[in-house]
């Protein structure tokens, strides 16, 4: 088993890979957080191999983690994107095996 663990700092109405599709293992564990107040309402969105995000899930206000767990979880890239007007950081766990 492998874990790894990043920091991304993503600025205002920027978008970037987060967790890139793992090419040898499989992933069986993701985390993503975004760093900020639990009364912030900035809207970050999460996309699974969608860098147009026509489909995302969305972390705002009391909602700023986003994560998943066992051997059926998606296996691409993810993509987050920072639909706010603030740089905000964001902090990814993988466990691949």
């Amino acid at each position: 088993m492998v874990q790894t663990v990043a920091s991304y700092k993503i600025l205002a109405g920027e978008k970037k890979i987060v967790l890139g599709k793992p090419h040898t293992l499989c992933r069986i564990f993701f985390s993503i957080h975004k760093i900020s107040e639990q009364t912030s309402w900035h809207a970050t969105e999460i996309s699974f191999d969608d860098p147009n995000f026509l489909s995302y899930f969305l972390l705002s206000g009391s909602l700023n983690s986003f994560g998943a767990e066992g051997a059926d979880i998606y296996q691409g890239n993810i993509w987050a994107y920072n639909a706010s007007d603030m740089d905000f950081w964001y902090t990814t766990t993988e466990i691949l095996r």
